[in-house]
């Protein structure tokens, strides 16, 4: 199958549907309207770009013998141990990075690409944070995505991480998802016994701070330690704004003095020099959680080279972006619209 091929009967299938049911009258404002249509306003070009490979930075196991991490993470941390016991989990130099800074009891913000493991970023830091000062205290930290999808998929990675190898799936970090999509009973079960970790959206957030039926769950979260917005890109306009005020909200309903706030996405770029897309980012992210991040807590990628360095192209070649300098390139993401 040619891609490119496939690509154009599916525009030109579209491009028909569309232009079937436009009918302009005045003539100047046609031809507008089609010259825009020829040019595939409403369709972008093909794509075509690397997958990248990220630079590695030791394992779980490294950060617990530096007593960054808690001992049981070694257990709890473990590539395939839905076969069997597994082996020691390789961090990406990002999430190690990430880890470091969660330690320190900084925000972050990580701006890395798709499928570079950003949830781990967060998550790791949650489950020791925990460990650290024991399950069974209420909900210690809150992950608010923008798609029930997104919590459901990362419902499935805790429940690999905190239930695999342990008796009775019964781990030491206990977590639950509270969106729209569970049974009454459930999130009665939830309500009744709050986890450590609650996984929701912004909108069942808004709910929990205002239903009478969810004062349990606020009670439980009093002092809450972490506060992740997952996707901080679909949060601009209107819909940024109405968040925003809802994680002030939540600070004050929480009573969360030393709350931590972790941002993500794969699509905060912008134009300028990597230090200024990292000040752009922490400006954004400033304003949205009301709280300090600091343009040293964006965290970008930083990726291996998968080609020798005499084929490198030089920075003032025309060619760039050329394949080899993408891979000198560190954490060049979008920046957030603000509209």
């Amino acid at each position: 199958m040619n891609v490119f091929e496939l690509r154009e009967r599916l525009i030109s299938d579209y491009s028909s549907y569309i232009r079937s049911f436009i009918r302009i009258r005045d003539e100047r404002v046609g031809a507008l309207v089609t010259s825009c249509l020829d040019q595939g306003r409403l369709w972008p070009d093909p794509l075509i770009q690397l997958n990248p490979s990220f630079q590695y930075a030791g394992t779980i196991d490294d950060l617990v013998a530096e007593g960054v991490l808690h001992s049981e993470c070694t257990r709890i941390f473990r590539a395939g141990k839905d076969k069997g016991e597994g082996k020691p989990l390789r961090l990406y130099q990002h999430q190690a990075d990430a880890i470091r800074r969660a330690r320190a009891g900084r925000n972050y913000v990580l701006t890395t690409g798709t499928g570079s493991g950003k949830s781990l970023a967060y998550i790791v830091p949650i489950v020791d944070h925990v460990l650290r000062h024991g399950s069974g205290r209420g909900i210690q930290a809150i992950v608010v995505y923008p798609m029930n999808a997104l919590a459901n998929s990362q419902f499935g990675e805790l429940q690999k991480f905190l239930q695999l190898g342990y008796p009775d799936g019964k781990g030491p970090v206990t977590f639950a998802r509270y969106t729209g999509q569970e049974r009454d009973e459930e999130r009665n079960a939830i309500v009744a016994k709050p986890p450590d970790i609650l996984l929701t959206n912004y909108l069942m957030l808004e709910l929990i701070l205002n239903r009478v039926y969810e004062k349990q769950l606020v009670k439980a979260a009093q002092g809450l330690r972490f506060l992740v917005l997952d996707e901080l890109h679909t949060y601009r306009g209107r819909q940024g704004a109405d968040v925003a005020l809802l994680v002030r909200r939540a600070r004050e309903f929480f009573g969360a003095t030393h709350l931590q706030v972790v941002g993500t996405s794969a699509t905060l770029a912008g134009p300028g020099t990597y230090d200024q897309q990292q000040a752009e980012v922490a400006e954004v992210a400033s304003v949205l959680f009301g709280d300090e991040v600091a343009p040293s807590d964006v965290i970008g990628e930083t990726l291996q080279r998968s080609t020798p360095e005499e084929y490198a192209v030089d920075d003032a070649s025309p060619l760039i972006p050329s394949i080899m300098s993408l891979h000198r390139v560190r954490g060049q993401k979008p920046l957030l619209l603000r509209g």
